[in-house]
């Protein structure tokens, strides 16, 4: 049975991660509150902004950019960065 957890991205039970994906406490809250599901949703967005911006992960500017829109995006701040060309897709046409 996998461990269940009240994700914070989508307000709801889920599955939750298998391990801390950091050292500290910032990776247990994390652990603790985050699903496996909105945490792959943000490796990919993660991706998406390191590409597009062409963060240097290395650089103090990059980790804390990285920070603040991880912040953003799990708590589904609508100031989050998104990519260049990147547009919300009209929910009327569904």
């Amino acid at each position: 049975m996998t461990r269940q957890v009240f994700c914070r991205k989508y307000q709801k039970d889920m599955d939750g991660l298998d391990f801390a994906p950091f050292p500290g406490p910032k990776g247990q809250e994390f652990f603790a509150t985050v699903s496996k599901q909105a945490w792959q949703e943000w490796l990919q967005h993660q991706t998406t902004l390191i590409n597009e911006k062409r963060l240097n992960v290395f650089e103090a500017d990059a980790k804390k950019f990285l920070e603040e829109q991880r912040e953003k995006f799990f708590s589904n701040d609508e100031s989050i960065e998104k990519a260049e060309g990147w547009k919300a897709q009209d929910q009327s046409t569904q």
